[in-house]
């Protein structure tokens, strides 16, 4: 487990390089979609963090709907923008809609509104040992879940272009792709690199690889953030490359942004 190449930011911790053995797991072959979140929303009258804060963050070239509704952006990153509205249900703002998205990953959902998901259907979320493995599809070592290079054709949904300006679109999308577009991994999952950031279970620590057991590791038992795996549509070589199976970040279990959703795992023969 951890970064093999060289590639990560050491404040990320994506090292050292370390043996974990896991238990028998199961772990969903696709991010968690809209369909299904709504499924659970209707069923449960469930609120996400972002509705009941009453907004969050959008890409800047995504927005859609009245300038008014934008309360502020990140100085450290311009390209977000808190949106008055923007939620699951109108991922670019209160002019956006999942109307015909139904396929597309859920995003603007927090860590909380994972686990509650994950509790209503009899799951729970990855920890981030189980998410690299199972992320790496059998290719031990390996940068990408299908190898060590990027390819000529297009294996993933991240952003190309000019960041944060322009964005051609090479591989289709702006935003979230259907999560089944492209092809899936040597363990049968698709798109666990790029497309959306995932919530797994762990607490984050840099440190954590240090100091982590090799058996069935869950993180430390401290700290006010979750881990983040994966990357998303918007990683761009020039100042994110953390569309690549061995890199980790983090935010707070009630952060939500239009790049992040999450897949869930359970114990063999529970999917």
């Amino acid at each position: 487990m951890g970064d093999h190449h060289g590639d990560g930011d050491p404040a990320d911790g994506e090292g050292p390089v370390h043996r974990v053995v896991l238990s028998p797991y199961a772990i969903d072959a696709t991010t968690v979609t809209n369909a299904a979140f709504g499924r659970f929303v209707k069923d449960t009258g469930y609120v996400t963090d972002a509705e009941r804060w009453g907004s969050s963050a959008v890409f800047h070239l995504a927005f859609t709907g009245d300038r008014a509704d934008v309360l502020s952006s990140v100085d450290a990153a311009p390209w977000w923008l808190a949106v008055r509205g923007a939620s699951w249900r109108r991922p670019e703002g209160p002019g956006s809609s999942v109307g015909d998205r139904a396929q597309h990953p859920v995003v603007h959902v927090s860590w909380n509104d994972a686990t509650a998901y994950a509790a209503w259907a009899g799951r729970r979320l990855p920890t981030e040992a189980e998410w690299e493995y199972a992320a790496r599809g059998g290719l031990a070592g390996a940068r990408f879940p299908w190898g060590d290079e990027l390819g000529r054709r297009w294996n993933l949904n991240t952003w190309q272009g000019r960041f944060p300006t322009e964005n051609t679109r090479d591989d289709g999308y702006l935003t979230t792709a259907p999560v089944k577009t492209y092809r899936p991994n040597g363990y049968g999952l698709w798109q666990t690199v790029g497309n959306v950031w995932e919530w797994c279970a762990d607490r984050f620590a840099a440190d954590w690889y240090a100091r982590s057991p090799e058996h069935d590791p869950v993180g430390p038992d401290e700290g006010s953030a979750r881990v983040m795996r994966g990357g998303s549509y918007l990683c761009h070589d020039s100042y994110c490359n953390r569309y690549r199976v061995a890199a980790r970040t983090s935010n707070t279990p009630e952060s939500s942004s239009g790049n992040l959703g999450f897949r869930c795992a359970g114990r063999c023969g529970s999917v």
